[in-house]
């Protein structure tokens, strides 16, 4: 087989062996991540600590196992929505250890778009360099369906899957590259969500209102003329 001529690095990450966490792992979780939340900076005064946390399916990358997390708290606005991941590192014969956890918090909630199908978040983890100056984002991607009868989705750059998972409880995670540079355009990651006949629900690009507000501010010289 020839050389390809646009190599896009595909599946790097092990799928989840364990699922979502419980018990008392989970609650050792759940403290990295309420110190996490912690930690932001312009979280909303008055804000309160994180309600019942969700987790997602954990996926391994890097060495570490990463286990993304979303939880409710009360603000004086209004609800708002906690988001985040702690990850570790698991050996192969000894307790987790080199905890981190990441938070971030966005008064965007899915209840108030009627119009999403699939209520997703995402944060780069790493990088990936490859020939050429080829490279792209290593980008931690979880979320819901909000259409019924999805079973698995899937992480797309352009025609190619690149990584896929089951989704389980009503929650999935994947990993895979985003932004990918050095490939003529730049490449960018869609989910999609499938059902049992592997007929596409729904999918939805990391940028959709990144680009609707591009085409909001674009100059009146620069729109299409009728």
């Amino acid at each position: 087989m020839a050389p390809d001529p646009r190599p896009i690095p595909r599946f790097i990450a092990d799928n989840s062996q364990e699922g979502i966490p419980h018990g008392r792992f989970a609650e050792r979780l759940a403290e990295q991540f309420r110190d996490a939340c912690g930690r932001i900076e312009d979280l909303p005064a008055e804000a309160s600590e994180p309600q019942e946390i969700e987790w997602y399916p954990e996926r391994a990358w890097g060495g570490r196992i990463w286990i993304p997390a979303t939880a409710r708290a009360e603000a004086p606005d209004g609800p708002i929505e906690l988001y985040g991941h702690v990850s570790y590192v698991q050996p192969a014969d000894g307790d987790p250890s080199e905890f981190r956890a990441k938070a971030d918090f966005t008064d965007v909630l899915a209840e108030d778009n009627p119009s999403w199908r699939i209520d997703l978040n995402d944060d780069v983890i790493g990088r990936w360099r490859g020939e050429a100056g080829m490279a792209g984002d290593v980008t931690l991607v979880w979320g819901r369906p909000l259409v019924p009868g999805a079973v698995a989705a899937t992480a797309q750059v352009e025609t190619d899957t690149v990584d896929q998972e089951p989704i389980s409880n009503g929650r999935f995670t994947l990993i895979a590259l985003d932004a990918l540079e050095g490939y003529g355009d730049d490449l960018f990651l869609e989910v999609r969500l499938w059902n049992r006949r592997a007929q596409e629900l729904a999918s939805e690009s990391l940028y959709d209102d990144a680009s609707e507000v591009e085409e909001e501010e674009a100059p009146a010289d620069q729109t299409d003329a009728a």
